[in-house]
C-alpha cells in the first residue's frame, strides 16, 4: 500500500486544488484545459481501482489531523468508500470525456470545467470522510459547485432553477448538521469510528435520525423534496448526468448507508419507515415520468424512482438486500448516466427535448439509439444487463425483511418504469423520422456506447461485481468472512 497521506491527496485533492487550475490552463490552451480535467478526475480512479484489492483484504488505510474541540482533519479508506469512489471516479470521467464535444461550443467553458471537478473531487472527500464536520463541508462544495452548474446558461428560468436546488438542499443539510450538533454534545466527538465504539450498544434517538434523513432525503431528491430535480433539467446534459448518475443524488443513499448501517444503529422503526417513504416516491416519480414530455426531465423523474429502490436493499439491514442496494448503485449509475448523454446527443442535433415532437431517429443515430435501449433495459431490470440483478437482491432482501405489501408497492413502480421508457423510446427512436438529425460527434456516441456496453457486461459477468459488493457489505455489517 502506498502512503496513507499520498492515497487521500491524489484521490480528493488533486481534483479539488487541481479544478482551481483549469481556467489558468484554459487561457493557454482548451486542449490542456481539457486534458488536465481528465487527468484530475482519472487519478482518483486509478488510485481507488488500485486500492480495492488490498482493502478488500482488510488493509483500511486512514488518514487524521486533530485539532481542538472535537474537530479533526480525518479520512478512512474502507470497503464501502472505496467501492464508492470508484463508481463515482469511472463513471466521471466518461462524463467529462463526454464534455469535450458537448461544451466545445458554449460560453463559460472554464468555469465549467472549474465546477464539474471541483464536484466529483468534493464527492471524493465526502466518501473517505471520516467526521460528520468535514463530511458536511465536503457535501455544501458539491452543492455550490451544482449550484454554478444548473445555472450554467445563465438565462432567468436557469438561475431560478438552480437557486432553487441550492435552498432545498441547503435547508435539508442544515437540519442535518443540527443533528450533528447534538450527537456532538452527548457523545463529546464528530468522528464517526468513536461514535461507532460509543454509539454501538444503543440507537440515537429517533428525533436524531429523523433530521438526518430530513437531510438525506432532500439531497437525494426523494419524496417530498423530489421536484428541484427534474428542475434542474436546464443544465447541460453531462451536468445532469453527474447530478442523476454519479455523484449528487448518489451522496444521499452513501451517507445513509455510512450513517445508517455503518456507524449509527437505528430502530426497527425505521427499516419499515424509509421503505413506504421510497414506496411512495417510487410510484408517485413514476407516475410522472408516464405523462412527461420533455426528455431530460422524464428520465430526472426516473432517478427520483429508481433511487426508491437503492433506499429498500438499504433499508432491509439484510446481506443480501444492501448487497443489492449498492449493486444499485453501480448498475444504475451506469445506465442512467448512459440515458442523459443520449438525451444530450438527441437535444443537440434536434434542437428540441419535447418528444412528442421526435421519432424515427434510430434510422438517422442509430447508435445513440441502441446506446438508449441497452441502457433503458438495464433501469428496467431486464435480464441479462446489470439492472435486473440488482432490482432481483433488492425484491429478495425485502421479502426476507417481511415487507410483503411494500414489496408490491415496488413491483408496481417496477412495472411503470418499464411503461415509460417503452414509451420514450416508442416516441423518440421509432416510427418515421419527423426531425433531421445525425451524429456528428463520434466521441460523444463512443461515449454512451461506452455506457451501454458496460451496462450489459455488468450483468453478463456479475459474478465479479456482486462478489464486491458482498465483500463490502460483510465488511459494513461485521460479519466474519
Amino acid at each position: 500500500m502506498a502512503d496513507n497521506s499520498f492515497f487521500f491527496l491524489t484521490v480528493i485533492f488533486v481534483p479539488v486544488f487541481g479544478a482551481f487550475l483549469l481556467p489558468l490552463a484554459g487561457l493557454l490552451s482548451e486542449k490542456l484545459r481539457n486534458f488536465l480535467a481528465l487527468i484530475f478526475v482519472l487519478a482518483s480512479f486509478v488510485f481507488s481501482a488500485s486500492a480495492l484489492s488490498g482493502i478488500l483484504s482488510g488493509h483500511t488505510l486512514t488518514y487524521n489531523i486533530n485539532f481542538p474541540l472535537g474537530l479533526n482533519l480525518s479520512f478512512v479508506a474502507d470497503p464501502l468508500a472505496i467501492f464508492m469512489a470508484i463508481v463515482s471516479s469511472s463513471i466521471g470521467a466518461i462524463i467529462v470525456l463526454f464534455s469535450f464535444d458537448y461544451i466545445s461550443h458554449y460560453d463559460n467553458r472554464n468555469e465549467y470545467y472549474t465546477m464539474v471537478v471541483l464536484f466529483l473531487g468534493s464527492m471524493m472527500g465526502i466518501i473517505f470522510s471520516s467526521n460528520l464536520i468535514l463530511l458536511f463541508i465536503f457535501w455544501e462544495l458539491t452543492a455550490i459547485a451544482s449550484w454554478r452548474l444548473i445555472g450554467f446558461f445563465r438565462s432567468r428560468n436557469d438561475v431560478l432553477r438552480a437557486d432553487k436546488a441550492l435552498l432545498v438542499t441547503v435547508f435539508g443539510a442544515l437540519v442535518m448538521l443540527l443533528a450533528f450538533i447534538i450527537i456532538y454534545s452527548q457523545t463529546g466527538t464528530f468522528d464517526l469510528l468513536a461514535l461507532k465504539q460509543i454509539l454501538q450498544a444503543r440507537p440515537i434517538s429517533d428525533l436524531l435520525v429523523f433530521m438526518i434523513l430530513f437531510g438525506i432525503l432532500s439531497k437525494s431528491a426523494t419524496l417530498p423534496f423530489h421536484t428541484w430535480l427534474p428542475d434542474a433539467g436546464v443544465a447541460p446534459s453531462p451536468v445532469t448526468a453527474l447530478l442523476h448518475a454519479a455523484v449528487l443524488v448518489k451522496i444521499g443513499v452513501y451517507v445513509f448507508a455510512r450513517l445508517f448501517i455503518v456507524t449509527f444503529p437505528i430502530s426497527a422503526l425505521w427499516h419499515t419507515v424509509v421503505p413506504a417513504i421510497a414506496a411512495a416516491s417510487v410510484i408517485v416519480s413514476a407516475g410522472a415520468a408516464l405523462i412527461e414530455t420533455d426528455l431530460k426531465r422524464l428520465i430526472a423523474f426516473s432517478t427520483v424512482s429508481q433511487i426508491g429502490f437503492i433506499f429498500l436493499g438499504l433499508a432491509s439491514g439484510s446481506l443480501v438486500g444492501i448487497t443489492g442496494g449498492l449493486l444499485y448503485i453501480l448498475m444504475h449509475g451506469l445506465a442512467k448516466a448512459g440515458l442523459f448523454l443520449c438525451a444530450g446527443i438527441v437535444e443537440q442535433n434536434t434542437k428540441t427535448k419535447d418528444i412528442t415532437k421526435l421519432g424515427g431517429l434510430l434510422h438517422t443515430m442509430p447508435l445513440t439509439g441502441f446506446a438508449f435501449a441497452f441502457c433503458a433495459f438495464s433501469v428496467m431490470g431486464v435480464p441479462p444487463f446489470g439492472g435486473f440483478f440488482s432490482k432481483y437482491l433488492v425484491f429478495r432482501g425485502a421479502v426476507e425483511n417481511g415487507q410483503p405489501l411494500i414489496t408490491a408497492a415496488f413491483l408496481f413502480g417496477a412495472f411503470l418504469t418499464i411503461i415509460y421508457l417503452f414509451r420514450v423510446f416508442n416516441l423518440v427512436f421509432l416510427g418515421e423520422a419527423r426531425v433531421p438529425a445525425k451524429e456528428k460527434s463520434r466521441l460523444m456516441v463512443y461515449s454512451v456506447m461506452t455506457l451501454a456496453l458496460l451496462s450489459l457486461a455488468g450483468g453478463l459477468f456479475i459474478n465479479y461485481p456482486s462478489g464486491v459488493a458482498a465483500s463490502v457489505v460483510q465488511s459494513m455489517l461485521g460479519v466474519v468472512k
